[in-house]
């Protein structure tokens, strides 16, 4: 049984099209937790896609390689939104669904930001920023385990740092024009990781401050 109070608010969802593909996804018999562990599959390409365009590939190879990543960056949160849909919206729902509704998030934001790490030559920022992306879910799901509202702020929330990595490997690709390789993800890098750690804090005080309130 899918809890909707935990469901994070999308307003793709209620597009006509997000409708549409979801359907189609059911009828064709695919499960929504197919779909999550796709998701994993599209961020290992992305990861491994940024780790690629950094091993010089040359000017054409690197900006093919970024504009993959940066494609299957959101191929993983169209897997986001359509395994929800396909669960609650054509009850499809399975008893090991919100295991596979959580589980691949933390994989698929430790493959893209490591990804990215070793594509700019710093793999210890990318693990930095993938580990304050896993951070703002623990938070959130610790508020939910305290019998709290999920808690789905930013400032760098998943859709938020999808965005960012997509906007800045897009960028990337005009680099050579403006900057050294690597600066854009770079500072995209930091950017996630102080951000995540930004929200991680202000969903930490959040749940203090209902804690007190309740106490």
């Amino acid at each position: 049984m899918v809890d909707l109070k935990n469901r994070r608010p999308l307003g793709s969802r209620d597009t006509k099209w997000a409708a549409r593909c979801a359907g189609v996804l059911a009828d064709k018999g695919v499960t929504p937790n197919a779909i999550s562990q796709a998701s994993m599959g599209a961020a290992f390409v992305a990861g491994l896609a940024f780790a690629a365009s950094g091993w010089g590939a040359g000017v054409v190879g690197t900006g093919a390689l970024l504009l993959l990543g940066a494609v299957f960056c959101q191929v993983r949160l169209l897997c986001n939104l359509f395994d929800g849909m396909v669960a609650v919206e054509a009850g499809r729902s399975a008893p090991d669904g919100p295991l596979w509704n959580e589980f691949p998030d933390r994989v698929s934001d430790l493959l893209i930001f490591a990804g990215i790490g070793i594509g700019v030559g710093h793999p210890e920022l990318g693990l930095a920023a993938g580990a304050m992306a896993v951070l703002t879910a623990y938070t959130r799901e610790l508020g939910a385990g305290l019998g709290l509202p999920p808690d789905f702020r930013g400032p760098m929330a998943k859709p938020q740092r999808m965005a960012l990595v997509t906007g800045a490997a897009v960028l990337a690709v005009f680099e050579p024009f403006f900057a050294m390789p690597g600066t854009v993800l770079t500072v995209a890098l930091w950017i996630a990781g102080l951000g995540a750690a930004l929200t991680s804090l202000r969903r930490a005080v959040r749940i203090r401050a209902r804690l007190l309130d309740l106490g």
